[in-house]
C-alpha cells in the first residue's frame, strides 16, 4: 500500500526544479514575508534591510498542492555618515512550507480561489555590533531591556494563512503557534489578517494586522495582546520591465518585528524598494 502510494503521488507531481514563483503569493504587506527589500525609515535614522524568498520545490500537475522553503533575514541598519550602515540588529529565518489552492464557482462568491499554506518555521534574532558603544564599552540601551544584553531570543512556530482571492484583490487570515519560545512566559498564540487590494495603474493598497503577544515587565511575561498594523501603498514597476519589483510606502505600528526588540511597542514609515523573486 505504502508502495502504491508512493508511485501514485510521484505520477501526479512535477519537481519544480525548484521555482521561486511559488503558488501562494507573498503576503503584501506582511512585514515578515521573505523577500529582498530596502527600506529607510521616514521619521529616524534607521534601515531596514531584508534579505530572502521562498521557493516550491514540488508541484502537482494539477497545480493545487505544492511543497516548499523559506530562508529570511531582517536587519535594522543605523543609517550614519560617510555612507556607513552599522547593523543593529538581525533575524534569521528558516522553514518548510505546504500550499494548497481550490478553484471557486464565480457565481457563487466575488472570489475565484481558496487558498491555504501552512510554514513550520524557526526564527532567532540577535544583537550586533552596531548596538555596541565601543568608546562607553558598553551596549546601546542597555538598561532598556527587561532580559538584559544580549540575551538569547529563539521560536519555532506553526503558522497557517487561508485566503480567498479574485485576480484584483486577495483577503486573508492567519493563526501562528508557538511550540517552543526562549525567553519562557511567551503566549503560544496570535492572530492576522489582511487585504490587498490592486488599484489603477499598476498600483495596490495592502494592510496586515496582527494580534500579537503583549509583554508585562511588572509579570514579567506576556498579558493580553497588542494590534499591530502593517499597512502599504505600493506600484509595481511592470511598466518600466521590471516585473518583480515594487516602490512600497510602509506605515507600520506596534510590536516589533525585531525580536531583540519584541517587547517594544513602535511606530514609523518607511519608504523603498521590494523584490519579490
Amino acid at each position: 500500500m505504502a508502495a502504491l502510494l508512493i508511485v501514485t503521488a510521484s505520477a501526479q507531481a512535477a519537481f519544480a526544479g525548484p521555482t521561486f514563483r511559488t503558488m501562494f503569493p507573498h503576503l503584501l504587506a506582511d512585514p515578515l514575508e521573505p523577500r529582498i527589500a530596502i527600506m529607510p525609515w521616514l521619521d529616524n535614522d534607521y534601515l531596514q534591510l531584508d534579505i530572502g524568498t521562498s521557493a516550491d520545490l514540488y508541484q502537482s500537475k494539477s497545480g493545487r498542492f505544492a511543497f516548499g522553503i523559506d530562508f529570511g533575514t531582517y536587519s535594522l541598519l543605523r543609517r550614519e555618515d560617510n555612507f556607513k550602515f552599522p547593523v543593529d540588529t538581525i533575524d534569521y529565518l528558516f522553514g518548510v512550507n505546504a500550499t494548497w489552492k481550490q478553484p471557486l464557482e464565480k457565481d457563487t462568491l466575488p472570489f475565484d480561489e481558496l487558498s491555504a499554506r501552512l510554514r513550520i518555521t524557526h526564527i532567532s534574532a540577535h544583537f550586533e555590533d552596531g548596538h555596541y558603544d565601543e568608546e562607553a564599552d558598553e551596549w546601546i540601551n542597555e538598561e532598556e531591556s527587561p532580559f538584559g544584553i544580549p540575551f538569547t531570543y529563539s521560536r519555532e512556530f506553526i503558522n497557517l494563512v487561508l485566503a480567498l482571492s479574485s485576480e484584483n484583490h486577495r483577503f486573508y487570515l492567519g493563526y501562528q503557534y508557538l511550540f517552543h519560545t526562549i525567553p519562557d512566559d511567551i503566549s503560544r498564540h496570535s492572530f492576522q489578517a489582511g487585504a490587498e487590494v490592486s488599484t489603477p495603474g499598476n498600483t495596490y493598497l495592502a494592510a496586515d494586522f496582527k494580534l500579537l503577544p503583549e509583554w508585562n515587565d511588572d509579570l514579567d511575561k506576556t498579558d493580553g495582546f497588542h494590534g499591530t498594523w502593517n499597512l502599504q501603498a505600493g506600484w509595481r514597476l511592470t511598466g518600466l520591465g521590471l516585473e518583480n519589483i515594487r516602490l512600497a510606502y510602509n506605515y507600520f505600528n506596534g510590536m516589533s518585528r525585531h525580536g531583540m526588540y519584541f517587547y517594544d511597542d513602535e511606530s514609523f514609515s518607511t519608504l523603498g524598494l521590494i523584490i519579490d523573486l
